[in-house]
């Protein structure tokens, strides 16, 4: 089984900072993409961004330009750089993982709250 723990979450001012961190522990022969998604309140789980394991990004028109995610293959671990939050930006944000042996695979969720 493989486990994805995120961190990085909080409260935070329109036009801060936040960075989330996910840590994927477990069996694992490979990790194929990594991303983040998110879900506001009353509103569908969205895709934010992913990577691929060659370094290829893929990021939501409302993320473009203040978001950057990255990868460290060694340690297993995707981070979500968030500058010039928003308070759209309100949601519980939700690490992906697609994995070898374990397939499809979802952190628990942290919360991040941009307050205008």
């Amino acid at each position: 089984q493989v486990q994805l723990v995120e961190s990085g979450g909080g409260l935070v001012q329109a036009g801060g900072s936040l960075r989330l961190s996910c840590a994927a522990s477990g069996i694992i022969f490979k990790i194929n993409a990594m991303g983040w998604y998110r879900q506001a309140p009353g509103k569908q789980r969205e895709l934010v961004t992913l990577i691929t394991s060659s370094g290829r990004t893929n990021y939501a028109d409302s993320v473009k330009g203040r978001f950057t995610i990255s990868r460290d293959n060694a340690k297993n671990t995707v981070y979500l750089q968030m500058n010039s939050l928003k308070p759209e930006d309100t949601a519980v944000y939700y690490c992906n993982a697609i994995t070898l042996p374990s397939g499809d695979v979802w952190g628990q969720g942290t919360q991040v709250t941009v307050s205008s």
